[in-house]
Order: structure tokens, then C-alpha cells, then sequence
């Protein structure tokens, strides 16, 4: 496998790499960014994959220092699913300079869910991913429906600045007990793991009732709040949202997805069901 360093040497390679589908990444990777390389591969000559951990999309508390670097492992998995490209720059690199410029998504996409506890968050995620995109030059770009507004927001990115780039999302990949796979997995206890699977089972109880014609959204979002809250979590939120914008939905919206975001010991766990 090719392993780029720097900007530079995989700008003087891209003109021979044909028709590119890319796979943004911050590493530690599981089967979830390996089923995103192989759909990838179905679309495209050629997989680019980049492994960046960036320091923009960190909170002041949150684990950008802790976050596990896992490079040769990482590469490993690459070459095992058929990528043949890695991107993976060093910081200064990617900032050789203080990044003074950045991408703003819109307030409505980012003052909710996500970005009402992780301040800043989309705006370092939507930086870094222009950056990259600039770089890469792909005609495809895939990121997984388990980051749901994330996926929203570059997905806008990409058409709002007419990028001739197609964005393509990846379903989320679970374990057998239904937890979906994330690199913070790894943080769990055993007994945490145990009890994980559980923020899954909530959403498709409340799934299950809304596909029953369930409307009252408030109710269901308190009962599954409760019952998280009664086993030990401590939910930051559990919200049915329209899938197109994320905004709240009306009694007459059909197309819906349900999030949550919760955290169980040290570990924050995210997750959504569309419905």
C-alpha cells in the first residue's frame, strides 16, 4: 500500500489514480470503515482512504490527546479489504499554519443534537473534510449514516459549493447484539459493554412505535430518556427528527429518523434508527 506524508506527494500522484472514491478517517478502524472501503471500491478505480486526527473537531474536555493512534494496524486492515491509497499527513501538514479560515455550516444544522453538547464540533469536522476534499480531488466520497448529522452537513457542504463530488453515506455496521460499531467502543468496561447494547434496543422500541402511528414525539422521547436514565446512563438526548434537515418534525412528516446520544461511564455513545 501506498502511504502518503505529506500534501504534496499524493498531489503528484492523483492524475494517475483514475476515478477515486474517498474514505475520510480518523483511524482506530473497525469493520464499519472497512464496509465503507468496500462500497467504495464497487464505485470507483481506485479507494483513497485517509487517516487524520484532527484537532479541530475537539472539544476543550474532550479526548483528542487520548484518542487511539493505531497507524500499523490500521494499515493492516487497509490492505487486507483491497485499498491500495492512504492518505495519512502529519499535523503540520494539514495546519502548517493557525487555520484562521474555516467552514461554517449552517446554525440550524449545528446549534441541535450534536452540536448543542460538542460546541464547535461541526465546524472543525467541516474544515478539515473541505481540506481534504481539496486535496484529494475524488469524484466520490463516502462517510456512514451513524454520524447522521454529520453526514447531513458535509453532505450540503459538498452541494452548497457545488463540488462535483458525489456523496454517498454507508449504512451503519453493528455487532451481533445490535451495538453499533465506533471507535469508542473501546473505552467501555466489560460491564458497560454488557449494558450498551441497550441504547439500541431503545430506539427501535420507539421505532416500532411510531411505525405503529405513535405522534406523540415528547412522550416517547421522556420514555426512552427514563428508561436509559433507570439502567445507569445519562442521556444527553433522545429526539425524533425529520430526515431531511433534523429539524422537528410535524404530525403529518413521515420521512423520520430517531438519535440519541448518551453516556455510559466515561464513554459517549451516539447512535439513530431512520424510520
Amino acid at each position: 500500500m501506498q502511504i502518503y506524508r505529506s500534501v504534496a506527494a499524493f498531489r503528484s500522484a492523483r492524475a494517475s489514480l483514475g476515478r477515486v472514491a474517498f474514505v475520510p478517517t480518523m483511524g482506530n478502524l473497525h469493520e464499519g470503515h472497512i464496509a465503507l472501503m468496500r462500497q467504495a471500491a464497487e464505485r470507483a478505480d481506485t479507494v483513497v482512504a485517509s487517516i487524520f486526527v484532527n484537532r479541530l473537531q475537539f472539544g476543550p474536555n474532550e479526548d483528542f490527546d487520548q484518542y487511539p493512534r493505531t497507524l500499523e494496524a490500521d494499515c493492516d486492515k487497509l490492505e487486507r479489504a483491497g485499498v491500495r491509497h492512504l492518505l495519512a499527513p502529519i499535523e503540520q501538514e494539514m495546519y502548517p499554519n493557525p487555520q484562521n479560515y474555516h467552514v461554517e455550516p449552517a446554525a440550524e444544522q449545528t446549534k441541535t443534537l450534536e452540536g448543542e453538547f460538542r460546541a464547535g464540533h461541526f465546524r472543525g469536522v467541516a474544515t478539515v473534510v473541505m481540506k481534504l476534499l481539496n486535496i484529494v480531488q475524488p469524484d466520490i466520497a463516502l462517510f456512514g449514516k451513524k454520524d447522521y448529522q454529520q453526514l447531513m452537513i458535509l453532505s450540503n457542504m459538498v452541494h452548497q459549493f457545488a463540488m462535483p463530488i458525489e456523496v454517498l453515506p454507508g449504512e451503519t455496521v453493528r455487532a451481533d447484539d445490535g451495538l453499533a460499531l465506533s471507535s469508542r467502543n473501546g473505552y467501555l468496561t466489560a460491564e458497560e459493554r454488557r449494558e450498551a447494547p441497550r441504547l439500541y434496543r431503545t430506539l427501535l422500541n420507539l421505532r416500532e412505535q411510531l411505525r405503529n402511528g405513535c405522534r406523540s414525539f415528547d412522550e416517547l422521547e421522556r420514555t426512552a430518556v427514563a428508561e436509559l436514565t433507570e439502567n445507569g446512563w445519562r442521556p444527553d438526548y433522545v429526539s425524533v427528527r425529520r430526515r431531511e434537515d433534523l429539524q422537528r418534525p410535524g404530525s403529518d412528516d413521515r420521512s423520520l429518523v430517531v438519535l440519541a446520544a448518551a453516556r455510559l461511564g466515561k464513554t459517549r455513545l451516539i447512535d439513530n434508527l431512520e424510520i
